[in-house]
């Protein structure tokens, strides 16, 4: 199982990046960063808060680094146009060499949406949008299309060319995502699949990702899987969230282990918990690697 490391929006730039010269440097996999314009309230509450907005720090993590992949934890298509999302997708892979990987999500955040003017349809016309959105992105990206005609309930395309095209064929899309449609539409126009959860949750997402291959004629082990939770190494209390693994490294080391055994190819750990400063996210970045990380097969 490989590891990547996920840095919080809210990072001054040159902290940001010297972290990720270090995980470049280091036996990290990848590096995410999350695609929000503000802190999440759970509401429409606007939030105050640093966010620097990842389309515009993706080309600087492409030009500092030479090994890792890097992609978005994810991009919603409630906010962004097919269009952007498939070029920028392309040029930033041709910037890093082809490592880029575009992750996907239909939106969710209320606060930003409402904050913004942005229309946070209900779920399933959210997830109709979404379906025609990677579909299309899917086609501008794909070397062996010159140009894209589609035309559905929310996008209209007519011979739209995107150029040049990306390293990678495919450039990999990711879709973070537990719904049942949203699974068969990640198993139909995918490569990878994301999710959040303990070993406990995230087996039973496993299994509905596995169902939703099935129903599409997908196989499985076709698709890439990442999972994530905040990882707190030691005694003292873990950290709130939706997903916390916690306890000693033989306690974490096991863990990993069944996320490994479940059949995940990469764990994704967040770093927002691992100190205040950068001296301090460092060292403990560090032990968590040299402790736990170094000894999952």
């Amino acid at each position: 199982m490989k590891f990547s490391l996920w840095p919080k929006n809210d990072r001054a730039p040159a902290d940001l990046l010297e972290e990720v010269r270090r995980a470049d440097a280091g036996n990290w996999h990848g590096v995410w960063l999350a695609d929000h314009y503000m802190p999440d309230t759970g509401d429409t509450t606007p939030a105050r808060g640093d966010a620097y907005e990842v389309w515009g720090v993706l080309p600087a993590l492409a030009a500092v680094t030479e090994r890792l992949r890097i992609g978005t934890l994810v991009s919603p298509t409630s906010v962004h146009h097919p269009a952007l999302l498939a070029n920028r997708s392309a040029t930033i892979d041709q910037l890093s060499g082809g490592r880029f990987v575009l992750g996907l999500g239909a939106g969710w955040q209320i606060n930003e949406h409402h904050a913004y003017g942005i229309e946070l349809e209900p779920p399933g016309k959210r997830v109709s949008r979404f379906s025609e959105s990677i579909q299309i992105v899917k086609s501008l990206l794909d070397r062996e299309q010159e140009s894209v005609t589609f035309h559905g309930e929310f996008y209209d395309f007519t011979d739209a060319p995107c150029d040049p095209k990306p390293v990678q064929s495919p450039l990999p899309i990711l879709v973070g995502t537990k719904g049942p449609r949203m699974l068969r539409i990640t198993c139909r126009n995918a490569q990878e699949w994301n999710t959040w959860g303990t070993p406990e949750v995230a087996a039973e997402r496993r299994a509905a990702l596995t169902e939703a291959c099935e129903k599409t004629g997908r196989d499985p082990k076709t698709m890439w899987t990442s999972v994530n939770a905040l990882v707190s190494l030691g005694d003292g209390p873990p950290p709130r969230g939706r997903a916390v693994v916690s306890g000693s490294a033989a306690q974490l080391t096991d863990t990993f282990g069944r996320y490994a055994e479940l059949g995940f190819d990469e764990f994704i750990v967040p770093d927002w918990n691992l100190g205040a400063g950068s001296s301090e996210r460092r060292d403990n970045i560090g032990r968590l690697q040299s402790e736990v990380l170094s000894q999952v097969s």
